[in-house]
């Protein structure tokens, strides 16, 4: 009876002390963490080898027909039927990219060391072999061997990958990642580089940051330290907490009638009055984007600085102004260093939100393609009335409305990767930050 009693016992203590929720969260969060990493890994897994250099295959069908290109991947179909994807290329010639061949049709497969692969400005690869150079002309054959002639000035780049050992294709995937960061987009921004897109998204989350970080900043200490509890402080808390689960599309309507038809045409009608019916600030930019995503993060900024002064105890005020200090040197030299890891967390969550978001920035900035940039060598050197590029649009862009998802598929993941090592540099930083401040305002030191 005594073993019963103990084990009912120690079973309401297990319940009491809440253990079931505890093995719930911690469930919950290894489950979380394995999802994150299985996103990771997906991303990496097709994002780095897009541009390392395959080997050309050449297969020979029982028709008597060649296929020459890249094997990118074998399935076996719903028929039990096993298939191999070529990226054949050559889309002047075929039309299309890849090509499915079931197994059964294939004789064989070999590498031919002629074969040569050109980066052309337009439709992309071309696969084939070397005829003559004539002048400022090349011409090739295809594995069907129909002649074409690719003009030189049109190949950025030729190589044969069968001849290629190792070091020598550890240097092409070097400089075609170097390209990849410095180059600026070619053939409907599926191949060539980032440059453009890397550097607006930089800028257009170093400009909201501006924006944002010290109204809401302000805001959270007025709330906080200043503004007397009343109805008038309860609903714009309500308000606050309100806009923080507003759709993001939302903001970017609101940021296209206020910022773009409002402010933007009276300072067109104001200071660029020659320029009208064109507009100049009247239209998307840089700088109306990055107010837009400022309004849209600044409820996160308000409510962790709110919460990261009211953590600190109440004795904490009152002693220092016991000790003669004013409130507003209470607040400069006391709370808000004390304060800061919790305002940099609101902040951290703001910028990583800010840096995905895509819908408001369709409506206030955004373009595929920008043939300027908003800093440049021309005076005045900032221009914020310029449209951008954006990673998160570019991934939209040729992910969902290419009309070759295939031939653009590689160019997503590496797109997504790079906006995920932007994202995580920008927010280790203020990490790093967080922490330091942490450890140097702690509140055992005080």
């Amino acid at each position: 009876m005594n073993s019963i009693s103990q084990t009912k016992q120690s079973k309401n203590n297990f319940l009491h002390r809440g253990e079931p929720w505890v093995w719930a969260s911690g469930a919950a969060l290894a489950f979380i963490l394995v999802m994150i990493v299985l996103l990771l890994g997906v991303v990496v897994a097709n994002g780095l080898p897009a541009f390392w250099p395959k080997d050309l295959i050449e297969a020979r069908l029982k028709d008597g027909s060649r296929v020459l290109g890249e094997i990118h991947r074998r399935e076996i179909n719903g028929d039990g039927v096993a298939t191999v994807q070529f990226k054949v290329g050559n889309r002047d010639l075929l039309g299309l990219d890849f090509k499915w061949l079931s197994q059964p049709e294939i004789i064989s497969e070999s590498r031919p060391v002629d074969a040569v692969v050109l980066e052309r400005r337009e439709y992309g690869n071309f696969f084939g072999y070397l005829q003559k150079t004539d002048g400022a002309k090349a011409v090739f054959t295809d594995a069907a061997g129909r002649i074409k002639e690719i003009a030189l000035i049109d190949i950025i780049r030729s190589y044969r990958p069968n001849r290629m050992n190792l070091l020598d294709k550890t240097g092409l995937y070097a400089t075609r990642l170097v390209e990849l960061l410095w180059d600026e987009p070619r053939e409907s921004n599926t191949e060539g580089g980032l440059f453009p897109a890397i550097f607006g998204t930089v800028l257009m989350i170093f400009l909201m940051s501006i924006l944002s970080f010290p109204l809401g900043v302000i805001a959270g200490i007025y709330l906080r330290e200043y503004a007397k509890p009343g109805i008038l402080v309860t609903m714009v808390r309500i308000a606050v907490n309100n806009l923080a689960g507003i759709p993001s599309i939302v903001y970017g309507i609101f940021g296209l009638g206020f910022f773009i038809y409002g402010m933007g045409g009276a300072i067109d009608q104001l200071f660029f009055p020659q320029n009208l019916p064109t507009p100049t600030f009247g239209t998307g930019g840089i700088l109306w984007a990055s107010l837009t995503l400022g309004l849209l993060t600044v409820p996160v900024v308000i409510v962790s600085t709110e919460e990261a002064l009211g953590a600190i105890p109440k004795g904490i005020r009152e002693a220092s102004l016991a000790c003669g200090a004013t409130r507003y040197q209470t607040l400069t030299r006391l709370l808000l260093p004390m304060a800061s890891p919790g305002i940099l967390t609101g902040f951290i969550l703001a910028m990583a939100r800010a840096a995905g978001e895509v819908a408001p920035l369709m409506i206030t900035g955004v373009v595929k393609l920008a043939p300027t940039m908003p800093i440049d060598t021309s005076f005045p050197f900032f221009h914020l009335d310029r449209k951008f590029m954006h990673l998160g649009f570019h991934i939209y862009d040729i992910g969902f409305q290419s009309p070759n998802v295939e031939a653009t598929k590689p160019m997503v993941y590496v797109t997504t990767l790079l906006l995920l090592l932007i994202v995580v540099l920008m927010t280790g930083t203020a990490i790093h930050l967080r922490n330091t401040m942490k450890k140097r305002y702690t509140l055992t030191d005080v």
